[in-house]
């Protein structure tokens, strides 16, 4: 017989895939079309590991599941190769990013292909390369010239040792991720121009959108936080003291109704007051070194420190504007710059922060209701709030609190003191970077004309080649050392001009690349809106991280096409999933850094092969679920694949065996299609997988009493395993397929039907009630009659029990369903 032998199969027919081009696609097909593809990964010096390989196994098995089932399904995969590892590679060893970069893809796709993933590897491409980056600079041209593109000036961190920005979770304790010893100094910020994107034109319109979207709940929840629409009041509160009696401060507060309350006023330590009057205070001294140490922590750990600190810029008051009152203002770092105004009104009887600073600091506590104690507030009224009246808010006092937010804006808008605002705690998306290895931004700066686009026909601007990587310190990448490169000609006038130097955040690459899958061989286009067009939107998009940012701006910019007039869908993905994590052994996150992941390619090797590994990977757990590796996992699904090998070699050589069960065989078989394909239609690939393993264990023993006989049932339920394993272990799938008699490709439009006589089930289990309550299960067969019904549950022990000295008044039977005994 016939061994079952990996290391044969699966190299045959990668390569057979590859010469007919099995998964190549097209958009002239009058198939129903099924667009799913995985996120792009970042090809990095180590590969794929298992936990990696969990995320394109799903892919490829809902894009194999539509393609036999009759769709012109495209899936296919790009790599996302700019980013701050090869530039830091280069840094340390001088190899060229292009070159390790190259190096890294040559892997992940020798893993990828050696995995029988079904890619259309005709479309695949680099981000990195000029003839993708070229649409990358037009994308930038595309959002300049529709107004969305500008250049300002911003805050930002800046390692002296690196010579170079970070972003914010690169700073950690106040010191740069790369160089946090003892003696490493510490960060600081550096004002620097830098590019942006305006996504806020485009949030309320994200906003409004994102509760109807077929995503995850926590997905969605977060992209709203992250936006942070909040409706408010703006506030002028006047300054005195330390000679800013002209000065005012705004102030943006979404419960306008506590402003009675408000016992001081915090700025953020960015705010531009600090630095025009903190030099003033008394304790000038004191509040520069607080500034100081609170800019070294990120927003991010501002905003969750548990321990609030501030301090008072003495002498400087803020006036409210409904009583005239003096309030102390401070400085604390869990105000941001980023947020309203970067300017609160205290309120500590009703916000929980401002609370626990007043506690900390002794600071007058004033409650606006007549409950006159703490309760948390918040943004919103809460239930807790309600029925309460306004108290110590002057001619305000006795109003319902809706009432006297109302009646309060009016009065603050007519005496010119505040206006309703909408703010939003995302800002504009910032996509210049001092760095070498990116896009660079395709701008010309003309002492004549300013900022010049690169014109179309001039693009790619590509990036020079140098020999040393370090940033030189100067707010600017090494770009702008590249004198011959810098130095160049303005399109409108044809003088000497310079090249910006900054290049473009990664995810401006990500922002459009699922367009590009569309049209991957365009090189007069980035795509052709009808091939496009025929695609979007994208029916599965799979991923495990980049749930905010990556996916607002793939929203993003396909509005801005919509407005362009090159989309029809303002909404690029119909479902996102996102699959759970593969943890090592131990429950920890797989890394490199603690040498606990697991080489795919060890396992494929090893002689287990590619289809055990990903049936195990599909069956270790709902789809949704993080979970551990299991080293016994891949073996018990090497197991289960070689029984169904066994099965087609002993059916392919027995000649001999009698007809015996045919309507057996079939029933099996027909239960298992119908479950397979309702399963992976819900994402449940582990309990299919589940259902086939029940399955051979039924045809096993069916095989053991009766042996082949039934030629067509067995050879119907040998081809529907075939068909079945196609998504999960394509490669066995298409060897049964072949040894079984077919010359076409299991991949392709092959998929079994289930037939529903032979589903229904021989014998039934119902509920018999007494008086409504469940005192009984019986066994049934499935077409026994009410008479029968009724003798059964009149036989069992518990139900005579309950009707022990009682009348019968009815018996009630719903067919299939329950029984129920009225007795009185």
């Amino acid at each position: 017989m016939k061994r079952f032998e990996p290391k044969v199969i699966e190299p045959k027919w990668q390569k057979i895939w590859a010469e007919n081009a099995t998964y190549e696609t097209s958009e002239d097909s009058d198939k129903p079309k099924i667009y799913a593809t995985p996120m792009l990964p970042y090809p990095s010096g180590t590969g794929l590991h298992t936990g990696h390989v969990r995320n394109y196994s799903i892919t490829d098995a809902v894009a194999r599941f539509y393609r036999q089932n009759g769709h012109n399904t495209l899936t296919t995969m790009a790599w996302d190769s700019f980013g701050l590892p090869a530039e830091n590679y280069a840094i340390k060893t001088g190899t060229p990013p292009a070159e390790s970069t190259a190096k890294n893809i040559a892997y992940f796709k020798k893993q990828l292909l050696t995995l029988g993933m079904s890619y259309d590897w005709s479309r695949e491409f680099d981000t990195s390369d000029p003839s993708y980056y070229k649409w990358t600079q037009w994308v930038f041209a595309l959002m300049y010239k529709q107004g969305l593109a500008y250049k300002a000036e911003k805050q930002q961190w800046w390692c002296e040792k690196c010579n170079t920005v970070l972003a914010d979770e690169q700073v950690i304790a106040g010191k740069c991720w790369r160089h946090d010893g003892e003696d490493d100094p510490l960060v600081n910020k550096r004002p620097l121009s830098q590019w942006f994107f305006k996504i806020t034109d485009y949030v309320d319109d994200i906003l409004e959108s994102t509760d109807e979207l077929n995503w995850p709940e926590k997905i969605k929840t977060m992209q709203k936080n992250w936006i942070g629409r909040s409706e408010g009041t703006v506030v002028n509160f006047k300054l005195s003291g330390l000679g800013a009696d002209k000065h005012h401060l705004d102030v943006f507060t979404t419960a306008i109704e506590t402003i009675y309350g408000t016992t001081f006023m915090v700025v953020a330590p960015e705010h531009p007051i600090v630095g025009e009057f903190g030099q003033l205070a008394e304790n000038a001294q004191e509040v520069q070194d607080y500034v100081e140490k609170s800019l070294r922590k990120s927003e991010l750990d501002r905003e969750t420190d548990k321990v609030k600190t501030g301090i008072q810029i003495d002498g400087l008051k803020a006036v409210n504007p409904l009583n005239g009152e003096e309030i102390p203002v401070w400085i604390a770092d869990y105000v941001l710059m980023g947020y309203g105004s970067g300017a609160i009104m205290a309120v500590p009887g009703e916000d929980e922060r401002d609370f626990e600073f007043a506690k900390k600091y002794d600071l007058p506590i004033i409650y606006t209701t007549d409950r006159n104690e703490f309760v948390n507030y918040g943004k919103d009224i809460k239930p807790n709030r309600a029925g309460y009246k306004m108290a110590n808010s002057g001619e305000f006092d006795g109003l319902d609190l809706e009432a006297a937010r109302d009646a309060i804006v009016n009065k603050l808008i007519d005496e010119n003191l505040g206006e309703q605002k909408v703010h939003y705690k995302i800002r504009d998306w910032l996509v210049s970077r001092q760095r070498y290895w990116g896009a660079p931004v395709p701008i010309i700066y003309c002492p004549e004309h300013g900022e010049v686009l690169v014109p179309e026909d001039k693009l790619p601007v590509e990036l020079p080649k140098v020999d040393n990587y370090v940033p030189d310190g100067k707010n600017s990448s090494v770009l702008a050392g590249v004198e011959d490169w810098v130095n160049t000609t303005c399109p409108e006038c044809d003088k000497p001009a310079k090249r910006e130097t900054d290049t473009m955040d990664g995810y401006v690459c990500s922002t459009w690349y699922l367009h590009r899958y569309t049209d991957a061989q365009n090189a007069s286009q980035a795509f052709n809106p009808e091939k496009s067009n025929y695609w979007f939107p994208i029916d599965f998009y799979f991923g495990a991280d980049h749930a905010v940012a990556h996916l607002l701006y793939i929203r993003f910019f396909q509005r801005v096409l919509v407005d362009a007039g090159l989309a029809d869908d303002k909404e690029p993905v119909k479902r996102l999933v996102y699959n759970g994590y593969i943890n090592a052994e131990d429950g920890t996150k797989m890394s490199k850094s603690k040498g606990n992941t697991v080489d795919p390619m060890d396992i494929i090797e090893s002689g287990y092969g590619a289809d055990a590994l990903r049936v195990f990977e599909l069956f270790i757990a709902p789809y949704d679920q993080d979970t551990s590796w299991n080293s016994n996992g891949v073996p018990g699904a090497y197991r289960f694949l070689n029984r169904v090998w066994v099965l087609l070699q002993e059916y392919l050589e027995d000649k001999n065996s009698e007809p015996a069960t045919p309507e057996e065989i079939l029933r099996s078989c027909h239960k298992m299609i119908a479950k397979v394909t309702d399963d992976i239609k819900n994402l449940g690939f582990n309990t299919a997988v589940s259902s086939m393993m029940t399955a051979v264990n039924e045809l096993y023993l069916l095989k053991a009493q009766h042996g082949y006989g039934d030629r067509e049932e067995w050879k119907f339920a040998l081809e529907s395993f075939a068909q079945l394993l196609g998504p999960f272990a394509p490669h066995i799938a298409e060897e049964m397929w072949h040894e079984l008699g077919h010359e076409d490709s299991v991949h392709i439009d092959n998929w079994p039907k289930h037939d529903e006589k032979y589903l229904a089930e021989d014998t039934l289990t119902i509920a018999v009630q007494v008086n409504g309550k469940v005192r009984a299960e019986i066994n049934i067969p499935a077409d026994a009659g009410k008479d029968f019904v009724e003798s059964e549950a009149m036989k069992q022990e518990n139900v005579a029990a309950h009707m022990e000295g009682k009348q019968v008044v009815k018996f009630i039977y719903v067919p299939g369903k329950i029984a129920n005994i009225v007795v009185k």
